[in-house]
């Protein structure tokens, strides 16, 4: 049996039994809220692992309740959308959702995407070493490797990116996992296809705008002036290249990654 649970979310009592049914078939701990009062109170006693949340929840906007999980916790989140909710898609995964699946759904493709996820979230093994202490005098960042760029500092293994004014900045699983991604590959254009790949994300197609979006959000996190980004630039008709200097500290001291 799992530890993992996943958290339901969705005024149809028979959608619930379903996902609650197929989930706990798989080694999934499952449990179940209708609407926001319930979502909010679940995530505050549960260790939930993922959500899933439909956005049609009555009288509740699964977009609002979205914002206000993402106040509190950084915990994944799959949207289940209706077919032609196209602008709900894009600014659900703006507000912080990391996938989503619409309706009408097979339970299958549900836990391939849950479990797609979940391991995207999942932090990156990192060799233990002894703890790197504070690279400039006034941040500090404990761990056996991080990175540096443009006056902020991510830290892989606890999935945390520290500001320039040395506040820690809030970024989903799937932010931090895109993020490490160009961390690791500075001046190199990435396609879309390659950036899904390293992600862990699923299949890319041109009508796919699911990296865009991400791209979009942490943009919003990282650069100083989101209508002229100068650290995640986009190569018209290609990808998006990171363009900024990386230098990855060790315990052993940095060291500047080159392209």
């Amino acid at each position: 049996m799992s530890d993992q649970t996943i958290l339901v979310v969705d005024d149809d009592p028979k959608i619930r039994t379903l996902l609650r049914n197929v989930l706990e078939d798989d080694g999934f701990v499952v449990s179940e809220a209708q609407d926001a009062g319930e979502v909010l109170a679940a995530i505050e006693t549960v260790p939930v692992s993922l959500i899933t949340l439909d956005l049609n929840l009555g009288s509740d906007n699964g977009i609002d309740l979205a914002r206000k999980i993402r106040r509190t916790t950084q915990v994944p989140i799959i949207m289940v959308t209706g077919k032609d909710d196209v602008i709900d898609r894009v600014v659900g995964l703006e507000v912080g959702a990391d996938d989503y699946i619409t309706k009408p759904f097979h339970v299958r493709e549900v836990v391939a995407r849950i479990r797609s996820v979940l391991r995207r979230s999942r932090p990156s093994p990192q060799v233990q070493e002894n703890p790197v202490g504070p690279t400039d005098g006034s941040k500090s960042c404990h761990g056996s490797l991080h990175f540096t760029f443009d006056g902020m500092i991510a830290i892989p293994d606890q999935m945390k990116l520290i500001d320039r004014d040395n506040t820690e900045c809030g970024l989903t699983s799937g932010d931090f996992k895109l993020l490490d991604v160009f961390l690791n590959r500075p001046k190199r254009v990435l396609s879309r296809d390659q950036l899904m790949d390293l992600t862990g994300g699923t299949e890319w197609s041109p009508l796919d705008r699911t990296i865009d979006n991400q791209i979009a959000r942490l943009r919003k996190k990282i650069e100083r002036d989101t209508s002229d980004p100068k650290l995640i630039k986009t190569v018209r008709g290609v990808g998006y290249t990171f363009a900024c200097d990386v230098q990855k500290v060790q315990a052993s001291g940095p060291a500047t990654i080159s392209a």
